[in-house]
C-alpha cells in the first residue's frame, strides 16, 4: 500500500461508476475506500433526476460533499446529450464557426455547460484541453483541440476555464504538459513524442504555463522522449517539470490508469504514479475487484496531496449566477 498521510485525508483515488445507480457493493466499498472523488461516464447517464439521484448516492458513500468529476468537452467527448442537455459542436468546430467572436463564444459555452452540470450538482469537468494541434495529432484528439496557436489556446483555455469557475465547476487542464504532438491514441498505445525540450517549451508547454494557476491537471500518457524514457504519468523527471518548468502547483491527476499506453497490474500502475509525483490516481473503466486493487495500493493523500484536493476543492464553491437565457441568446447572437 502507497504511504499514508493524516487518516483523515482523502484516498488518493477519483474513480468510476457501474451503473445509473450504486449497488450495494459498490456503496460499502466507497464508504471504506472514501475516494477524492468519482468520474462518470455515459453508462451513468439516464435523467437529470437519475444522475442527480446517482450524484447523492455517491456523496452519501462517503459521507461528504465529495468532487464529481465528467468529461463534458463537446463535440465527441460529451457524456451529457440530446433530449435533457445541449448538444455541443466539438470545439476546433465550434471555434472555427465563432471566428472573431470565439475568446466570448468559449466563455459563454463553458459557462452555459457548468449550468447544466451544477442542476445535477456535478462540480468538476475534464476541460480546457489545452493540447496544441500540429500535423501529427491524432484523429481522437484533433478537433478537440482549440487550435494550433499556443497563443491562441491559452486564451481560449483561459475564457473556457473562467466560464467554468464562473458556473462552481472546478476545470481541469489537460493533457499535461502536451499531448497534440502524439501521432498514437493513448487509449491503445503509448505514443512517443521524439521533439527537442526547447521546441515542447517553446510550443507544447505555452498554454499550460498560461494556465498553471488552475487548480487540477490530468497527466499525458505519453514518452517525451527528450526528457524520459517513461510516459509522463509515471515519470519523475516529467511531474519535475511540470512542477518547476512550467509553474503548475494544482491537483495532478493521471489520466486514466485502465488506457492500454499503461502496461502492467492496477497496483504497479499505481504505486508508480504516486512515486514519480502524481497526487491522485484516475481509475475510470474497471471491475470493483479492479477498484479495489487500485484503492488498496494508493491509500491516502500525504499531506500536500491533501492540501492540493482541498484547494480544488474550495475553488468550485464560488457561483456567479447569471441569467442563463440571456446567456443563450448571447451566444446564438454571436454565432449567427
Amino acid at each position: 500500500m502507497h504511504t499514508c498521510g493524516d487518516p483523515m485525508n482523502f484516498g488518493a483515488t477519483i474513480l468510476g461508476v457501474d451503473g445509473v445507480r450504486l449497488t450495494k457493493d459498490e456503496f460499502t466499498f466507497f464508504r471504506d475506500a472514501d475516494p477524492f472523488g468519482f468520474i462518470l461516464f455515459s453508462r451513468n447517464i439516464d435523467t437529470p433526476d437519475q444522475v442527480y439521484g446517482l450524484c447523492s448516492e455517491l456523496r452519501d458513500a462517503v459521507g461528504r460533499n465529495a468532487i464529481i468529476t465528467i468529461d463534458q468537452e463537446g463535440g465527441r467527448v460529451q457524456r451529457l446529450g440530446a433530449p435533457h442537455w445541449q448538444e455541443w459542436l466539438p470545439p476546433l468546430d465550434f471555434i472555427q464557426s465563432a471566428g472573431d467572436n470565439a475568446e466570448r463564444a468559449m466563455y459563454l459555452r463553458y459557462r452555459l455547460i457548468a449550468y447544466e452540470l451544477t442542476q445535477l450538482t456535478i462540480d468538476s469537468n475534464c476541460a480546457p484541453m489545452l493540447d496544441v494541434l500540429v500535423a501529427a495529432t491524432h484523429d481522437f484528439l484533433r478537433n478537440r483541440c482549440y487550435g494550433s496557436s499556443p497563443y491562441d489556446i491559452s486564451i481560449l483555455g483561459r475564457a473556457a476555464a473562467n466560464g467554468m469557475l464562473d458556473g462552481g465547476v472546478v476545470p481541469v487542464i489537460k493533457h499535461l504538459p502536451g499531448h497534440g504532438r502524439a501521432a498514437l491514441d493513448s487509449h491503445f498505445a503509448l505514443p512517443h513524442v521524439d521533439v527537442s525540450i526547447e521546441i515542447l517549451r517553446e510550443a507544447d508547454f505555452v498554454p499550460f504555463r498560461a494556465l498553471a494557476d488552475l487548480p487540477m491537471g490530468m497527466t499525458a500518457h505519453v514518452v517525451y522522449e527528450a526528457v524520459d524514457e517513461e510516459p509522463a504519468t509515471l515519470s519523475s523527471e516529467i511531474m519535475q517539470l511540470i512542477r518547476e518548468d512550467i509553474g503548475f502547483d494544482g491537483l495532478i491527476m493521471t489520466d486514466d490508469i485502465g488506457m492500454k499506453a499503461l502496461t502492467g497490474g492496477a497496483s504497479q500502475i499505481v504505486t508508480r504514479a504516486l512515486g514519480a509525483g502524481c497526487d491522485v490516481i484516475l481509475h475510470c473503466n474497471a471491475s470493483l475487484s479492479e477498484r479495489i486493487e487500485t484503492a488498496t495500493a494508493a491509500g491516502k493523500m500525504n499531506s500536500k496531496s491533501q492540501a492540493r484536493a482541498e484547494a480544488a476543492r474550495a475553488s468550485g464553491s464560488f457561483l456567479n449566477n447569471i441569467d442563463n437565457t440571456e446567456l443563450r441568446a448571447e451566444l446564438e447572437s454571436l454565432l449567427a
